[in-house]
C-alpha cells in the first residue's frame, strides 16, 4: 500500500476547517444532516447550529413519505428556525402543506427561489397567502402542484423581482385539452421574466403570443411537451428571433429531472372504450394518489433526540 493511500484512509474528517467542513455539509441536503452529520462530534454539531449553513435548505426525497420513520414537516420547521432569518433558498417535494409555507413565510422575508414538487396539499389560498411574505423572490419552481390562474396572478403581483419561473405537468396528446388560463396569467402578470419553463403545459399558440408580448425580457422558453404549440410560420420566426434559448414541444427529455412519459390515448365514442375500463379507471392512480387520497401523513415518531442542543 503506497503511503498517500495510507494518508488518505488515516485522514480525520472531524478536523477538517469549520469552512470545508459547512461547505460539504451543505451538499449533502437537509434531511442528512438533521438525522445524521450532526450527530457525528460536537464539532459538527456547532457547525450544524450556524444560521448560515441553513442559508439553502433543500428537502429532496423520493416520495415515500409512508416508508419514512421522519416527520418531515417537523424537520423543515427546524432547519427554517436555525436559518435564524438567513434562509435565501428551499427545496420542498412531496409533503409541502399551507401550514409550512405559511411557517417558512413568517420567518425567511429575503428568500429568493422557492422550489415545490408535488406539493398537492398546498392549496391556492394557502400559497397566495404565504408568498405574500415573499416579496423579493427571485426563482419560483412549481412542479406537479394543483395550483391555479388564481396564484399565478398572486406571485407577478407580489413579487415583482421575479426573473425565473417554472411550471411544470404531465404532458399530454390526447385527449386534446386547451387551456391558456397559465399563458395568460404569466403574460399578464409576470412581465419582468427572463426564464420560463412551462414543461406539458396545455397552452395554445394564442397564448405563446400572450406571454411574447407581456413577456419582452424572455431569453429562455422551454416548450417541450406542449403539444398544442405549433412553431411554424410567423409565431415561429419570432421565436427564433426573439428567444436565446428555445425548446420546442417535442424535443428531447434527456436533461429534464423528472419522468417524462406523457399521456396518448383517445376514444372516439364509449364503443371505443377498451372492455371493462370506465372513465374512472382511466385515471392514473400514481398521478392524482395525493390529490384525492384522504391518507394521513401524520407520524408519532419522537424527534426531540435530533434537535436536541
Amino acid at each position: 500500500m503506497s503511503t498517500g493511500t495510507a494518508e488518505q484512509e488515516s485522514c480525520d474528517w472531524t478536523q477538517l476547517p469549520a469552512d470545508v467542513t459547512s461547505t460539504i455539509l451543505s451538499k449533502i441536503g437537509a434531511i442528512d444532516v438533521l438525522t445524521s452529520a450532526q450527530r457525528v462530534c460536537s464539532s459538527w454539531l456547532r457547525i450544524c447550529h450556524d444560521p448560515a449553513m441553513w442559508r439553502n435548505i433543500d428537502m429532496h426525497n423520493l416520495g415515500d413519505l409512508w416508508d419514512m420513520d421522519h416527520d418531515l414537516e417537523k424537520m423543515c420547521r427546524h432547519a427554517v428556525d436555525r436559518s435564524n432569518g438567513q434562509l435565501l433558498s428551499i427545496n420542498i417535494e412531496y409533503f409541502g402543506t399551507d401550514e409550512l409555507l405559511q411557517y417558512i413565510a413568517n420567518r425567511s422575508r429575503n428568500l429568493r427561489n422557492l422550489r415545490l414538487v408535488s406539493c398537492y396539499n398546498i392549496s391556492d389560498q394557502g400559497f397566495c397567502e404565504a408568498i405574500k411574505g415573499f416579496p423579493l423572490l427571485e426563482e419560483l419552481e412549481l412542479s406537479y402542484c394543483s395550483l391555479s390562474q388564481e396564484a399565478l396572478e398572486a406571485v407577478g403581483s407580489l413579487c415583482p423581482l421575479l426573473r425565473s419561473f417554472k411550471l411544470n405537468n404531465r404532458g399530454h396528446r390526447c385527449p386534446k385539452i386547451e387551456c391558456d388560463d397559465d399563458a395568460k396569467a404569466i403574460a399578464e402578470n409576470m412581465h419582468g421574466l427572463r426564464h420560463l419553463q412551462l414543461f406539458g403545459n396545455e397552452l395554445t399558440n394564442v397564448g405563446l403570443q400572450a406571454i411574447l408580448d407581456g413577456c419582452p425580457h424572455l431569453e429562455s422558453l422551454d416548450l417541450r411537451q406542449c403539444f398544442n404549440v405549433n412553431l411554424v410560420g410567423k409565431l415561429g420566426k419570432i421565436c427564433a428571433e426573439r428567444i436565446r434559448d428555445l425548446r420546442h414541444p417535442n424535443d428531447s427529455t434527456h436533461d429534464y429531472e423528472f419522468g417524462a412519459d406523457f399521456q396518448d390515448f383517445c376514444w372516439s365514442s364509449v364503443e371505443d372504450y377498451p372492455s371493462g375500463i370506465s372513465d374512472i379507471e382511466l385515471v392514473s392512480d400514481e398521478d392524482d394518489y395525493y390529490e384525492f387520497s384522504d391518507y394521513d401523513f401524520g407520524y408519532d415518531f419522537d424527534y426531540d433526540y435530533l434537535f436536541n442542543d
